[in-house]
């Protein structure tokens, strides 16, 4: 009887895992699981929760670390949202401020900022250098943007 509530909660567990991604609740619903085949081999109550104590431990320890980094390789850093305009062209609809100014960025219209507080004649092609907010900040178009810190 007790297999069925490993796997209700390995169930359970997983379940927390597609929603945090961290690979934490992963590794418990797989001790779970081996204190559920604990259990259907007739092993006891307690005999079931050394092993899911035993298998959190290893998993959580040894085998997550291993996990995440082989994830972080293999998972290309891609930029999204607000973050993916970094870097890109952009074409100041009116004079641009340390303060103030709009921006043609891929189509739309953004408030956006000199990261200098240089000021931009409207017309002028500049370089996304971040995003504050709803804000650009820009600067002149040679600028070079750094590459996000996990990359270099």
């Amino acid at each position: 009887m007790h297999v069925i509530w490993w796997l209700v909660a390995a169930l359970v567990l997983g379940i927390i895992e597609v929603a945090t991604v961290d690979l934490i609740f992963l590794m418990l619903a797989i001790a779970a699981l081996l204190a559920a085949l604990a259990s259907g081999l007739g092993l006891g109550l307690v005999g079931q929760v050394v092993v899911f104590a035993a298998a959190a431990v290893v998993l959580l320890f040894l085998v997550r670390p291993w996990a995440r980094r082989h994830l972080a390789r293999s998972t290309p850093d891609v930029r999204t949202n607000a973050q993916g305009l970094v870097g890109q062209e952009a074409v100041a609809l009116s004079r641009l401020t340390g303060t103030d100014g709009r921006v043609r960025l891929v189509g739309e219209t953004w408030s956006a900022r000199t990261v200098d507080r240089a000021e931009v004649p409207a017309g002028t092609h500049v370089r996304v250098l971040s995003i504050d907010g709803a804000t650009a900040v820009v600067g002149p178009l040679s600028s070079v943007v750094d590459p996000p810190a996990d990359q270099v």
